[in-house]
């Protein structure tokens, strides 16, 4: 077993790594970082969700509602508590507040999922994978987006975007439709020929390196500060969020492999989406790189102790 956890995360620390030394040596500025990831989340992630979901059996696919259910309860209500807490208890401006419960609440997932649960779940890791990529992209996105850009356009007087209009544009994105697709598309059990599939995972093959490698490189522009938010925000992250899956998933009776998958998933750290946001709107771009970087670092240690623990 650690053979195991160490196949599966020392590629995070490495990766990382690699792009932080490409910041320091100049070769990536945190702009650059931004393109990778966009070609992440446009591409390369919608690819590999699309494909690896269609690897698998339908009958597989129906049977993870209870995973399911355990993610859109998780990611929910950590989102809204953090965001409630961090604005009317700790009296952090609403926009600060909307980025921190992102961070807090939103696993990696969507961008480093495949290599750590391929290692070590095989092709089904492409479920929780795309699960949590539907509920970063379908609510908290759009919600920590709706806080942001709800007086951006004040200055030009130009109007601002409804909730449903916002819900729109995420359906319209690729890291969205794709893996909807996939599920409708198994669902009515039709199967894609393995050459197409494996096309499409040439560039798909690359989500979580680029990603990690971008997020290096946006980890040396802002540089690590620790402070008390930092500190229990990576606290919640990393340990008391999926502590708390693995205690709802034993109360509902979940299968081990399914409650395993699912704390693993989120166990894993802090999105780098946040960041992006983050200098997108310049609002608080230290303390989310801060909390992405530690949170990165801390989990080669939370990880291997929720993956050693017994379910």
């Amino acid at each position: 077993m650690i053979d195991t956890v160490v196949a599966a995360l020392l590629p995070i620390v490495v990766t990382l790594s690699l792009g932080y030394f490409a910041g320091w040596h100049h070769d990536f500025n945190a702009s650059q970082g931004g393109v990778l990831n966009r070609m992440v989340m446009l591409y390369a992630l919608p690819l590999t969700l699309f494909a690896g979901m269609m690897g698998i059996e339908r009958a597989q696919l129906l049977a993870q509602g209870p995973m399911a259910a355990l993610l859109a309860i998780c990611m929910t209500a950590s989102y809204a508590l953090v965001f409630v807490l961090a604005h009317k208890v700790f009296g952090r401006d609403i926009k600060t507040a909307a980025l921190l419960a992102l961070a807090v609440s939103g696993p990696a997932a969507p961008f480093v999922g495949m290599p750590v649960l391929g290692e070590l779940y095989g092709g089904i890791s492409a479920v929780p994978v795309a699960l949590c990529g539907l509920v970063m992209n379908l609510v908290q996105v759009p919600a920590t987006l709706f806080v942001l850009s709800r007086d951006a356009n004040e200055d030009e007087n130009e109007p601002q975007d409804t909730p449903v209009d916002m819900f729109n544009k995420t359906l319209r994105e690729p890291i969205v439709w794709a893996p909807v697709l996939a599920f409708v598309l198994l669902i009515l059990d039709v199967r894609l020929p393995g050459q197409i599939r494996t096309s499409l995972q040439l560039l798909g093959s690359a989500t979580g390196g680029v990603a990690l490698f971008a997020s290096g490189v946006i980890l040396f522009s802002y540089r690590i500060s620790l402070s008390r938010t930092v500190a229990w925000a990576v606290v919640v992250r990393n340990v008391v969020i999926p502590a708390a899956a693995l205690a709802i998933g034993l109360w509902m009776g979940m299968d081990t492999d399914a409650l395993r998958m699912s704390v693993i998933t989120l166990a894993i750290p802090t999105a780098s989406m946040c960041v992006i946001l983050a200098v997108q709107y310049h609002v608080a771009e230290k303390e989310m790189a801060s909390i992405l970087g530690v949170s990165t670092l801390l989990s080669v240690v939370t990880m291997a102790a929720f993956l050693l623990a017994p379910a």
